[in-house]
This record gives C-alpha cells, sequence and structure tokens, in this order.
C-alpha cells in the first residue's frame, strides 16, 4: 500500500502548488523577477506533499518563509498563508500539545507580520490572526479526538460540520473583507455572500452536488460585482468539488470538473485577466488536483471497506474451523462414554438379567444408541450453522417422553391437537424439546406416582405447550444444573416466543411455552385448510 500513500502526497504537492499559482497577483516585477516568482511558487506548494508525514517542520518551513517573503514583497502571499493555515491544522490532527502549540504560536506570528505589513498591529490584525491559525487548529484538534473515541463506521457527531462552517466562514470572510468598500455592491452583500459560501461547507459532507452548484453561482455573482474578492470564494468552490468527487462515480466527476472549469475561467475573464495558454494550463491543474485528490480518497474507502469486509470473513472462516474442531472433540469424549455405556448395559443384559433389571437395562441401551444418533445430528449443526438440526417427527418425540416417563412412573395425560401437525417444522421440534424437559423436571421434582397433564395446540396464531403437574411426594435430591428453565426460555425467545414457569396454588407446578406462527393469509392458513379438508400430504 506504499504506491496509495505516495500518491496521495503528490496530488497534495500539486494542489499546494496550484494554489500558489492561482493566488499569484504578478509574474515578475521591479521586486522579483518571472523565473524568481515561479521558483517560489514552487518552494511554497511543494512542501504541502510533506505534511501528511511531518506537518511539524513544514509548517515551521512556511512561516519563516511566509515572514521572509513579506519583506521583499513578494506576490504569492495568499496562497503561501492558506498553506500555513492547512498545515497547522494538520499538525493539530496528528500530533499532542507539545508540538502544536509552539508551532502555532510562531504561524501565528508569522501571520501577524504578513497582515500588518510594517503598520503597528491594530485589534482588527489581531482577531484575524488568531482566526486564520486557530480554526484549522480547532478542527485538527476535533479530529485527532474523534478518532481516538469513535470507531471507524460509526456515525460521528455534527460538531465537524459546525467546525467546517466556522472555518469556511472566518475564511470567506477573512479573504475578502480588504475588499469590500471597493465592491460595486454594498458591504453587507459582499459580506452576506462570504459567510453563505462558508456556511455551506457545514452541510458539504451530506449534500456535496448541492454545495458545489450553490459555491459556482456565489462565486459567479461575486466575480460580476467583486472581482477582487473572489480568489477566496474560488477555494471554497475547490473544496466543495473535492468533497463532491470522494462521493460519487468517475462520470459525475467528470460533469462537475467541467461546471468548475467553466465557473472559474468566467470568473477569471470578469475579473480581466489576460487567458493564455499557461493560464488555461494552470486552470487545469487547479481543478484537476481537489478532484484526484477527491476520487482517491474514495477509492482508498472503497479499498479499506473491502479490507475490512475480507478481514470479518477470515475472522468467520477461523470461528467456524475452531468450531468444527470443538465439535469434533465433544463428539470424541461424549460419544466414547456414552458408548461405553451401552455396551456395558447391553453385555449385562446378555449375561442373563431378567425382571425389571433386564427392562432398565434395555431402557438404557436404547436411550445410549438415541444420544448418540442426537449427538452426529449435533455435530452436524455445529460443522454448518446453516443447517438444521435432524430431528424425528416432533409428535413422535413428544409421545416417546411421554411414554418414557410413563414407563418410569409417572401418570402421563398427553394431548397433541390435530391442528398442530401443520405448524413450521422448528416450532413444533422446539416444542418438542420443551416437552421432553418439562417431564423430566416433574420426575425429578414430584416424583414417580405424580400426575401430569401435556397439552400442545395452536391458539391465535401460536403455537401452545403447556405441561402441568400436581403436588407429589418426597424425593431424593437429584443432580441437576440449574439451567434447564434458562435454557427452554431461552430457546423461546430464539424463535420470538415466551416462556414463563411456576408453582400452581395447590403445590404443583406449571410450564407454559407459546411461539409465533405465520400471520393470517400466508402458507400458514392453506395449510390449515389442507388439514381440515383431508389431512397434510
Amino acid at each position: 500500500m506504499r504506491w496509495r500513500g505516495f500518491t496521495l502526497d503528490f496530488l497534495l504537492a500539486v494542489a499546494g502548488v496550484a494554489l500558489c499559482a492561482l493566488t499569484q497577483q504578478s509574474w515578475g516585477g521591479p521586486d522579483i523577477p518571472g523565473w524568481l516568482t515561479a521558483v517560489v511558487v514552487l518552494a511554497a506548494g511543494l512542501p504541502l506533499g510533506l505534511a501528511r508525514r511531518t506537518p511539524g517542520p513544514v509548517a515551521i518551513y512556511l512561516a519563516l518563509l511566509l515572514a521572509a517573503l513579506d519583506g521583499v514583497g513578494a506576490g504569492i502571499l495568499d496562497g503561501l498563508q492558506i498553506l500555513l493555515a492547512l498545515t497547522a491544522g494538520a499538525l493539530a490532527r496528528t500530533r499532542d500539545w507539545t508540538w502544536t502549540l509552539p508551532v502555532a504560536a510562531l504561524a501565528c506570528a508569522a501571520t501577524a507580520i504578513h497582515l500588518a505589513s510594517g503598520t503597528a498591529p491594530t485589534g482588527s490584525v489581531l482577531f484575524y490572526t488568531f482566526g486564520i491559525i486557530g480554526v484549522p487548529v480547532a478542527i485538527g484538534r476535533y479530529l485527532r479526538s474523534q478518532s481516538a473515541a469513535v470507531p471507524d463506521g460509526e456515525e460521528r457527531s455534527p460538531l465537524l460540520d459546525i467546525l467546517l462552517a466556522g472555518g469556511g466562514v472566518s475564511f470567506a470572510v477573512l479573504g475578502t473583507w480588504a475588499n469590500w468598500p471597493e465592491a460595486e455592491m454594498h458591504a453587507w452583500g459582499i459580506g452576506l455572500l462570504a459567510v453563505l459560501s462558508g456556511l455551506a461547507l457545514g452541510v458539504v459532507r451530506w449534500l456535496p452536488g448541492a454545495v458545489l452548484l450553490l459555491e459556482s453561482a456565489l462565486l459567479l455573482v461575486a466575480a460580476g460585482r467583486a472581482p477582487d474578492a473572489a480568489a477566496s470564494l474560488q477555494v471554497l468552490l475547490f473544496i466543495a468539488l473535492g468533497v463532491f468527487a470522494s462521493q460519487v462515480t468517475w462520470r459525475w466527476l467528470l460533469a462537475a470538473s467541467a461546471l468548475t472549469c467553466v465557473v472559474t475561467l468566467l470568473t477569471a475573464v470578469g475579473a480581466g485577466a489576460e487567458v493564455t495558454f499557461w493560464w488555461l494550463l494552470v486552470l487545469a491543474t487547479m481543478v484537476a488536483a481537489p478532484a484526484a485528490i477527491g476520487a482517491f480518497v474514495r477509492v482508498r474507502r472503497t479499498a479499506t471497506r473491502r479490507e475490512v469486509e475480507l478481514a470479518a470473513e477470515r475472522a468467520r472462516s477461523d470461528r467456524l474451523a475452531e468450531r468444527e474442531r470443538i465439535a469434533r472433540e465433544v463428539h470424541d469424549i461424549v460419544a466414547h462414554h456414552v458408548g461405553a455405556m451401552v455396551l456395558r448395559a447391553g453385555a449385562a443384559e446378555y449375561a442373563g438379567a431378567t425382571g425389571p433389571a433386564a427392562e432398565a437395562l434395555a431402557d438404557i441401551r436404547a436411550t445410549g444408541h438415541q444420544v448418540l444418533e442426537d449427538l452426529r445430528g449435533l455435530l452436524t449443526v455445529l460443522r454448518a450453522p446453516g443447517a438444521e438440526l435432524p430431528v424425528g417427527d416432533p409428535e413422535d418425540v413428544m409421545r416417546d417422553a411421554a411414554a418414557r416417563m410413563a414407563g418410569a412412573g409417572l401418570e402421563v395425560a398427553l394431548e397433541i391437537a390435530p391442528e398442530v401437525a401443520v405448524a413450521p417444522l422448528v416450532a413444533r421440534a422446539s416444542a418438542a424439546r420443551i416437552v421432553q424437559e418439562g417431564l423430566t423436571n416433574v420426575l425429578k421434582h414430584a416424583g414417580p406416582g405424580a400426575p401430569a397433564r401435556v397439552r400442545v395446540e395452536v391458539n391465535d396464531h401460536e403455537l401452545t405447550v403447556e405441561v402441568r403437574n400436581a403436588a407429589g411426594g418426597a424425593v431424593p435430591m437429584l443432580p441437576s444444573s440449574g439451567q434447564g428453565i434458562a435454557g427452554m426460555r431461552e430457546r423461546a425467545h430464539a424463535l420470538g416466543g415466551r416462556l414463563t414457569a411456576g408453582p400452581l396454588p395447590d403445590g404443583g407446578w406449571r410450564l407454559a411455552a407459546a411461539f409465533a406462527l405465520p400471520e393470517r393469509g400466508s402458507d400458514w392458513d392453506c395449510a390449515v385448510t389442507r388439514f381440515a379438508k383431508g389431512g397434510v400430504r
């Protein structure tokens, strides 16, 4: 990814040179020849390419250069002043206060020298001095705090939009206020144009196209009535173009670049500038720089998003691999012990056990075989999370559970409504598991001989399960995990249902669960109708 960083640095350097060339008032004169002016433009603009990596030294260099050029009367100070403010903001974004404060103080001193131009500093000069450097520093500090406090991808607070609007207003006003008295329109008119242009940056992240059109219209108005103040508004148009380029496709980017070129050309013609080949080349560079930077940001953002998605997919694959490994280990451990239990029960049965002992051993052996089958199904689910747990017919599972509990001494009355057969399989399977767990709890806590009643039916688009038992006799304390009801409640919630459990006034216990079924008008009603006419096929 090194080439991407180099590309952005190169584009920043080109943008810095283009900005200095745009704000250059004259190429050659009594103070400095034309070729030396070009050298100074390069010396002021090219260091912006290093501002991302070494913003502190670049800001110090630009501050010293600004103070030095003010003494010789060079005409590129406006662009250099803008670059100094941007670099100070970049420094505040990437470094702590130990670096930011002294460099910001130096930048303020250089700005004061530029604004004062040899005269005694006034209150307005001091205000603008701290405003030009203070606003980008405040924005940089905010971005620094946000990058540390807010994870990538989450929506950030609107404070950045407020800071952008404030920075835009400050820049537009500071760049045009000296020309207000000389404009054809009243001072409040050109001031209103500057304020509107700056405030528009507050919504440029959300409405980049609308802001680009608004900045173009305001720039054309300013070019016709206050040409000397249009240069600062031109920079705001370039900012809007860069943000627009970071959010749109290449087709829209070309259209926006063409619009910006036309508006900039009309602004230059209205200001009386001589349109030469060199000027057109500078114009193309000025428009291409923010457009290229915005397009680069969009490509980089897309690449970063894809890298994040790829990392998430790799993490998911790692989790699935770990899940399969755990499933394999669980299967090996449990299958070993259950298999040994089944073999021992079978050996004891074939050794000649008779009577109740033989029946108990046969039941243990059959139960062990069923456990191994369920374990294989569970292993399939763990290996493929999207697969459904293979179970037998849920109604048969419930009848088998009732028969087993009856064989253990419970008095079980099982009632399954006919319409249950057309309910979704996942709801019926969960109901069967709850019946199994509920009857096991009755046997565990109420003991043999306790009457239990199980009813499974459909009521108001819900599959309901009720396991109710009367008070039983004293039973020995049996081992329990204490997670039976919690597990059943979690199973019900996972399917959008509910589960309640609690004692009854007569000393018994009631367990009830409900699972939501499809709304009327869906395949559920069709299935119920077919069942009523002749059963499910």
